[in-house]
């Protein structure tokens, strides 16, 4: 018996909508990640870019759980003494609150040259709008997939 490996031919791309009002970070960029990957998939092959195109809308009201508002986010620009940083709260007031979601999803994937192929499938848009209408996405209810997945206030 052998290892079942899919074709590029064989991979079937969908394209699917997550409305991120609401949903905890964390959960929401694990489901997202599985997704990127294709490991929802039962022809999932680790070496192949099986997953699915993910559109997702409402990043600036994506919930965060604890004092992770607060928690600093750095980074460095290159010169002596460029250490900068801004708290996920500013991020996600700011102009880019999209940033969070991505970077949130890029550290759940594996590192190297495969994720950053998969990471090219994310589209994160901060308003309900999004410019995907013709490809016909399929709605995601990350919402009712668990409880938890949904911040009580």
């Amino acid at each position: 018996m052998k290892t079942y490996t899919a074709k590029p031919a064989e991979i079937e791309k969908k394209w699917i909508l997550i409305d991120a009002e609401g949903i905890v970070l964390g959960r929401l960029a694990s489901i997202i990640a599985m997704r990127l990957r294709g490991k929802h998939k039962a022809t999932f092959t680790p070496h192949m870019d099986m997953g699915d195109n993910v559109i997702v809308i409402n990043a600036d009201k994506v919930q965060l759980t604890g004092n992770k508002r607060n928690k600093p986010n750095y980074w460095h620009t290159g010169y002596p003494g460029g250490i900068k940083s801004r708290t996920t709260g500013q991020i996600l007031e700011g102009k880019f609150p999209e940033r969070v979601v991505m970077q949130a999803v890029k550290r759940m994937l594996p590192g190297g040259p495969l994720s950053r192929q998969q990471m090219t499938n994310l589209r994160v848009y901060a308003g309900a709008e999004h410019p995907h209408e013709a490809q016909q996405p399929d709605v995601l209810d990350v919402r009712a997939m668990n409880t938890k997945n949904t911040r009580s206030a």
